[in-house]
């Protein structure tokens, strides 16, 4: 029954980010970006990791995706602008760029990069340490500078939200 529910959800989820993609208007980009972190949420809640679920929906979906709809709306963004085409190769360049950046994840994923330690991490030790004591303690020991790279980085763009739309005023 959870493989079901699980190729359902995965549906769900490649199919709201194929949308956010080519959607025009920001704000239902935002929203498609909504149900894609909501749907990912499901799928950490079929790996029994609640807590990252919980996370998932509390930081993504709320406060993050807040400050996106709050910027979008800041900003006035008016769809039916024509842009002009600044570089003229832009998308040739763009369509190799992405053939290169899947040519890397295939490498990655093939060079068995991304396994992490073999039996470590049993379910049996993390039942018994539990779930949120162990992200807690692997976040702000193992993983303390991308954890404080990725705060900086939120400061930073929303400074430069505000700047940006300080400046059309």
């Amino acid at each position: 029954m959870s493989a079901y529910l699980f190729y359902i959800v995965a549906a769900i989820t490649v199919t709201t980010a194929v949308y956010l993609i080519f959607e025009k208007n920001p704000v239902y980009g935002a929203l498609y970006l909504i149900q894609t972190m909501v749907s990912l949420a499901v799928l950490y809640i079929l790996l029994e990791a609640q807590f990252v679920a919980a996370v998932q929906i509390i930081v993504y979906a709320g406060a993050i995706m807040v400050l996106f709809l709050f910027v979008i709306m800041l900003l006035n963004l008016n769809v039916g602008e024509v842009t002009k085409n600044a570089l003229p190769f832009q998308r040739i360049l763009a369509i190799l760029m992405g053939i290169a950046l899947f040519t890397i994840i295939c490498l990655v994923i093939r060079s068995k990069l991304l396994q992490g330690k073999q039996d470590q991490y049993t379910t049996a030790y993390v039942q018994s340490v539990g779930n949120t004591k162990l992200i807690g303690n692997l976040l702000f020991t193992d993983y303390l500078l991308p954890f404080e790279i990725t705060s900086i980085l939120l400061f930073v763009a929303a400074i430069g939200a505000i700047m940006l739309a300080k400046r059309k005023l």
